[in-house]
């Protein structure tokens, strides 16, 4: 394939990731001051699909938001939301997608190379977000844990879990359609 054809793919691709971690921000349960969102699932599918170039997914997604489009939790968009309360969050995704990404790929065929991806996403979205937030609330890191991380944790593991699941059954799909 082209070195075109290639880059239109991952832009394709990215893009669609972009949309996706839009769509799963509408899909949302408002909890203060974090709301309980699919967006991360689509950010680690992101990673398993695009290794090294989820990242742009991201950068495209927070793009979208910067520019107006109501794509980050609540139909929320602009630059407020970046600086908010849940914007370390957001740089969690890109940057976790970002480093994981590049993990993955050194990792290609190794044994445990998607789980471990997945648990460097998942720090790095947290860790973020919780730095973020704890500024949010007066360097409170103790409040900021247990109001933005902790009750988020298992269900981003199990984010992660389903995320690698239907990125088996999408390379099935693909190995059976090819001829």
């Amino acid at each position: 394939m082209s070195t075109t054809r290639n880059r239109i793919k991952i832009i394709a691709i990215s893009s669609l990731f972009a949309a996706l971690t839009a769509s799963g921000a509408w899909i949302s349960i408002p909890f203060f001051p974090v709301p309980l969102t699919l967006q991360t699932l689509f950010v680690y599918l992101a990673v398993l699909v695009l290794g090294r170039y989820a990242a742009l997914s991201q950068a495209i997604y927070i793009g979208m938001g910067l520019l107006g489009m109501p794509v980050f939790a609540r139909g929320m968009s602009g630059y407020g939301v970046l600086v908010g309360p849940t914007g370390g969050f957001l740089i969690g995704f890109l940057l976790g997608s970002f480093v994981s990404g590049i993990l993955l790929e050194m990792g290609k065929g190794k044994r445990y190379s998607n789980a471990s991806a997945m648990i460097t996403c998942i720090f790095f979205i947290f860790g973020l977000g919780w730095a973020w937030l704890a500024y949010w609330l007066n360097w409170n890191f103790n409040m900021a844990l247990w109001s933005g991380v902790i009750p988020f944790l298992p269900g981003d593991v199990l984010k992660a879990g389903l995320a690698m699941i239907i990125k088996r059954k999408i390379e099935h799909v693909i190995k059976s359609a090819t001829p």
